[in-house]
């Protein structure tokens, strides 16, 4: 048995080679396939267009809040100032000196423009990114509190913990995420903000409806994950640690939950990518995050090729990132 193990050619160089070779030959013709598919349609293709959907210099017209005359204009360096006289007031602007739109004596009204000023301002993509990344972040946070909490509930004694937790882990895994994210919009949303506005209170940003909404639909997954993970560890272990003295809480949070981590990483892994990938579904909602900032921009400069291809490459590019992340802390779990 040993001597055809090892003379099995599958476990030799040419095998990994074959199927290498394979695998680029295939990703070669699925790149051509896609590249012939798209020179078929009659669509030209500006990729030196999408650096502005993330950074852009902006040209921000400066206008004279008041009607009068332009009495002086000074230069201070690289700016100019500009003195405008009314009745009975007097406004002064700086703008810059090459960008100035009047000359000293000129009538203006109010809303002239007396110049022009530039500023760099982040791109809608990368705002949608950082909104994206934002919410995520948060959403798992308090995904995994609550979901480590009614995980715990789900196994207690007590059963009005227990039964809570069954209740909530079925309502909302029994129902879709969009649907979950309308109601906590349009109806948790309006009566929360209702009662604010009752009490002159600041209304509720919709962010954080779609926060509420991701970590508590995350939370029901992880709940499920942290029980299942709790229960793969012997009951042995608990047994042995009340038998040396050590209270439920203490023999829970030092020798079952550090087991349980190293087991339940992998599939949490997973459900927080997928979390990261549902949070496209907050644009229903008017939260600008990547896909909706994606849409938007689609709908301005009619790239639609490009600016899906480069929103999927984002998403990649974010839970890529999350998954090395948590494969790190597997490594150092095991380690340790």
């Amino acid at each position: 048995m040993s001597g055809s193990s090892s003379s099995d050619p599958r476990k030799g160089p040419a095998y990994n080679i074959f199927w290498k070779s394979v695998f680029f030959v295939g990703l070669f013709c699925v790149i051509f396939g896609l590249y012939y598919a798209t020179s078929k349609v009659d669509y030209v293709w500006h990729w030196n267009r999408i650096p502005k959907f993330f950074y852009y210099e902006a040209e921000i017209d400066i206008r004279t809040e008041i009607d009068g005359q332009v009495s002086s204009i000074k230069e201070a360096g690289k700016n100019s100032i500009i003195v405008i006289n009314g009745e009975g007031t007097s406004e002064q602007y700086e703008v810059p000196t090459k960008e100035v739109r009047v000359y000293q004596g000129d009538s203006v009204f109010m809303g002239d423009v007396l110049g022009i000023k530039k500023e760099w301002k982040t791109g809608i993509l990368l705002q949608g990114l950082y909104i994206t990344l934002k919410v995520s972040a948060i959403a798992i946070v308090f995904g995994i509190v609550i979901g480590l909490l009614t995980g715990l509930a789900r196994i207690a004694e007590n059963p009005a913990l227990r039964m809570s937790a069954i209740t909530y882990i079925e309502l909302i895994r029994g129902s879709p995420l969009l649907v979950q994210i309308f109601i906590w919009y349009f109806v948790i949303g309006t009566l929360i903000n209702k009662m604010l506005e009752r009490y002159d209170i600041s209304q509720v940003p919709p962010l954080w409806f779609g926060v509420a909404s991701l970590a508590i639909f995350a939370g029901a997954y992880v709940a499920e994950i942290v029980r299942a993970g709790i229960q793969s560890v012997s009951r042995g272990q608990m047994e042995a640690a009340r038998s040396l003295g050590m209270s439920k809480f203490h023999a829970m949070k030092h020798i079952i939950l550090p087991q349980a981590f190293k087991r339940i990483l992998p599939p949490l892994a997973g459900q927080f990518i997928s979390m990261i990938k549902d949070s496209s579904l907050l644009g229903v909602i008017a939260i600008r995050e990547l896909t909706k900032a994606t849409r938007e921009a689609v709908s301005t400069s009619l790239q639609p090729f490009e600016l899906w291809f480069l929103c999927a490459a984002l998403y990649l590019l974010l839970t890529f990132a999350f998954s090395m992340f948590v494969q790190y802390l597997e490594k150092r779990s095991v380690q340790r």
